[in-house]
């Protein structure tokens, strides 16, 4: 009996297998997200136990009281109830000109919110950011050329699939970097080409840092296909000048790469002296023959600047250059010409992004106008977020540069604070006790301590013994104060605790 029961318990070859750890697909095992990593799902079980918790660890406006923009929701909630139109009392609860939009984006859809749209998202709305991108850039954009899809990760997911073809290929991202990167990457079996950003300089880029990086790259046999800028920064905040923009397009164009754009603060910015300018209006500034032939993926979301509509999942990606012109200059590097018709097919396969986040999208580039009913409360709310937000992002730089052992740069854009933390040697030593990675240990110990929920900086890389903290900056700001002196507060207690005068990691 008991030899039987061990053969029964044995996988047969010819059934199949129960799906457990060592069977999974290694990529998903290798694939990291700092994000909803370790000190989330601790975070996540404190506040089971009924311990208050702050989560700065994702950019996540809603979540942390930034109330939705009005004239938007009356114009999706139309959308998602119609028959409140036919009602002859709707014009006492929903202005006009919101009744107006909610008729024009219904008239879009072939049967409703319910209705799968185009794989590429509504025609129509695809035709709003084109008419937005033209305003913004000053140049032409083609509808055709514009996927909506849910949220702009979904996008960067699509594109990177589609370059990916393995191992051997590369694709060079900013560290620090947003997980997503990482994590895709390593999805689709690619490789992850580091560039370093330098702290010291405000996060700028150094062109000759990608040099070095491509280069050590083709030594261990990888091709590097395309390069990632987040701008403004994620999690470093800054705003990447035009001269620094013209440089990554003339670096790519030189070494045949496709520049993925992901521009989803553009909305985001503190400050008047980098104001944001987008990677296709530097190129298509620099003319020809460059701005016919550099590759370039642009990303945008609802999800964050002053809409903050993370959980609508709204996004589009726009293709400049792709595909090749028959005769082009990247015929002659052997692009297939058929490039978009696969990109096309990778997105069908979802048959369709989320309609009422395509309407989201058409609210965001085309918001109310000077002399809508509306127009005076969308400026209203919407310029009250963001000024709010560059206060926040000031008291947050400058309280934690009033810390014991930590430097950090001003956010000049986005929604997050990346400070360097000077960790003592005993820390460092206690935290390879606890076999922790140091940063790991100290943000595990602020989360005990304050209920503040950060993300570590080695999830976002960061280089050999340096260690960081990344928090968003959206808190309420009425709360801002209370938790910057309640970090201060836990920080020099922790210094105070571990600090022996031997020296810090620095950079």
């Amino acid at each position: 009996t008991a030899s039987r029961a061990e053969e029964n318990s044995k996988p047969s070859s010819q059934g199949t297998e129960f799906i457990d750890y060592e069977s999974l697909n290694e990529n998903v095992k290798r694939a990291q997200y700092a994000v909803r990593g370790e000190l989330y799902l601790r975070a996540s079980e404190l506040q089971k136990e009924g311990k208050k918790i702050i989560f700065t660890n994702v950019g996540n406006p809603h979540a942390l009281g930034q109330k939705p923009l009005t004239f938007p929701r009356q114009v999706v909630a139309l959308c998602q109830a119609p028959f409140l139109l036919d009602d002859p009392n709707v014009g006492l609860l929903f202005p006009a000109d919101a009744i107006a939009k909610a008729k024009h984006y219904l008239s879009l859809t072939s049967g409703g919110l319910g209705a799968y749209s185009d794989s590429r998202g509504l025609p129509g709305v695809r035709k709003e950011v084109a008419e937005f991108i033209e305003r913004r850039d000053g140049y032409p954009s083609d509808p055709e050329l514009i996927y909506l899809t849910d949220g702009a990760s979904k996008g960067v997911m699509q594109i990177l699939n589609t370059i990916i073809r393995g191992e051997g290929d590369g694709v060079l991202v900013p560290v620090p970097q947003y997980p997503l990167y990482s994590a895709a990457i390593s999805l689709f079996g690619g490789s992850l080409v580091p560039y370093f950003l330098e702290e010291t300089e405000n996060w700028g880029l150094d062109v000759n840092n990608l040099r070095q990086s491509v280069a050590e790259a083709r030594f261990k046999g990888i091709t590097v296909r395309a390069m990632v800028i987040i701008n403004p920064g994620n999690p470093t905040g800054q705003c990447l000048s035009e001269a620094n923009l013209r440089e990554i397009i003339q670096y790519c164009n030189q070494e045949n790469l496709v520049l993925l754009g992901d521009e989803v603060y553009q909305q985001n910015i503190y400050q008047d002296e980098r104001p944001f300018i987008s990677a296709k209006k530097v190129l298509m500034d620099m003319g020809p023959p460059i701005s016919k032939e550099l590759q370039l993926v642009s990303f945008h979301t609802v999800s964050k600047g002053y809409w903050g509509e993370c959980g609508q999942r709204g996004g589009y990606f726009e293709m400049t250059n792709i595909p090749p012109k028959q005769g082009g200059y990247f015929e002659m590097t052997n692009i297939p010409p058929k490039t978009v018709d696969e990109i096309y097919k990778v997105a069908s396969i979802s048959l369709s992004p989320n309609v009422p986040a395509q309407i989201f999208m058409g609210l965001m580039v085309n918001p109310p106008k000077p002399g809508d009913i509306s127009y005076d409360q969308f400026v209203r709310e919407s310029k009250g977020i963001i000024e709010s937000l560059r206060r926040r992002a000031r008291i947050m730089t400058d309280g934690f540069n009033s810390c014991r052992n930590v430097v950090c740069n001003f956010t000049e854009g986005a929604m997050y604070s990346f400070p360097q933390i000077r960790l003592p040697p005993r820390a460092i030593e206690a935290a390879k006790r606890a076999g922790k990675v140091p940063d790991v240990f100290y943000c595990l110990k602020l989360l005990e301590a304050t209920g503040i929920s950060t993300v570590p900086g080695s999830g976002f890389g960061q280089k050999e013994g340096v260690f960081h903290l990344r928090t968003t900056i959206l808190p309420a700001e009425e709360e801002m104060p209370e938790i910057m002196s309640s970090y201060k507060k836990f920080n020099d207690e922790f210094m105070e605790q571990y600090e022996d005068h031997r020296g810090y990691s620095r950079m």
